[in-house]
């Protein structure tokens, strides 16, 4: 989805790359960390770069960016919500690749989520019906999976037109794909935002259990990640105007939610039993690192962010830390920034049955 945002854009940038962690060297157009770089005890800001921004590649823009993933080469994914997946250089996140995507018909995506099968072949989001579709690296469509009725835009179902998969990912364990919606159906409570699941079966994914989400007021779903443990990083974002962007970071866990495939109407305190979510950061809370907005923002650095990826374990290992790749959507808008943000995730261990 492609709200309307303002720009955060960089007060300066260093002439020769600087570091994001004392471990590796940033991409040039990075900028330098402060000593406190915490949003919350959970997540710390460890850097961000705009190196991407208004660029092309080959002759297709470099934008529009709405979903990361990691492919199986350790190259970094990046879809465009106008149907092109690029691949990019992980360490300095230059464009070094590109697919064209289309539906059956040769027609273009409204592509939003984005998940690596452990073939290396890709499964692909559209929000217009909503879809997801399974590709070849080289982008020739391999097939589509079933999709529940009550999730089609109306008409078809109950689910507002550009409120439906903007998240996919794939569970560690590899048999399991879930996708979000960014709303609420119509019917449900506001907020609660359902998380479909399909399981896979030999060479085919079939439709699985579905869950429930609690989402802050007003604010949607744009993305959804797996961490190694199988749990859910989940990405929340809204737009007020003259206020900008709000996003947060939560942590989900599935264990013990109730499925909802078979609930029509999600009520507030009714008796399904959402996923539990522990809430780990307000963007808004990290420091701006420098970085300044031409519209208001409540910190300079947002912008409208809707991807991302776990991209490595921490300095203390997978229970005490993720390397977590984000990045904004500019709607190919000259107010606006195709940013990437660079955070630590402590998540902790896994919580107690």
């Amino acid at each position: 989805m492609r709200p309307k945002t303002v720009r955060a854009a960089l007060a300066a940038c260093l002439a020769a790359a600087a570091c994001l962690t004392a471990a590796a060297p940033a991409p040039a157009g990075t900028t330098r960390t402060p000593t406190d770089r915490a949003c919350s005890p959970s997540v710390s800001l460890a850097g961000f770069s705009d190196v991407l921004d208004k660029t092309s590649y080959e002759g297709t823009y470099v934008g529009n960016l709405s979903a990361l993933a990691r492919d199986r080469d350790g190259a970094l994914l990046a879809l465009s919500d106008r149907s092109s997946l690029f691949r990019l250089d992980a360490r300095t996140y230059r464009p070094k690749g590109a697919v064209a995507l289309a539906d059956e018909s040769g027609a273009a995506l409204d592509s939003e989520g984005l998940a690596v099968d452990r073939d290396g072949s890709r499964f692909v989001t559209s929000e217009t019906e909503p879809s997801v579709r399974h590709y070849a690296p080289d982008g020739r469509l391999l097939g589509l999976l079933p999709v529940p009725a009550s999730l089609r835009v109306a008409p078809a179902g109950r689910a507002t037109a550009n409120g439906t998969f903007e998240g996919l990912t794939l569970l560690p364990d590899g048999r399991t794909l879930l996708a979000s919606m960014e709303y609420a159906l119509d019917g449900d409570a506001p907020g609660l935002v359902r998380l479909q699941t399909w399981r896979r079966h030999g060479s085919t994914f079939r439709l699985g259990p579905q869950y429930a989400y609690r989402a802050e007021d007003g604010l949607g779903v744009p993305e959804i990640t797996a961490t190694p443990d199988g749990r859910l990083l989940v990405l929340e974002r809204g737009f007020t105007p003259d206020v900008g962007n709000t996003i947060r970071l939560a942590l989900a866990d599935l264990r013990h939610a109730t499925d909802t495939s078979g609930v029509e109407h999600l009520t507030e305190g009714g008796p399904v039993r959402p996923a539990r979510k522990t809430p780990l950061a307000d963007l808004a809370d990290c420091p701006s690192l420098g970085a300044t907005a031409e519209q208001p923002q409540p910190n300079p650095l947002l912008d409208n962010i809707e991807g991302m990826a776990v991209t490595g374990a921490g300095h203390g290992g997978h229970r005490a830390g993720l390397d977590v790749l984000l990045v904004s959507d500019d709607n190919e808008n000259a107010v606006q920034t195709t940013r990437l943000y660079r955070l630590e995730v402590r998540t902790g261990g896994r919580p107690g049955r």
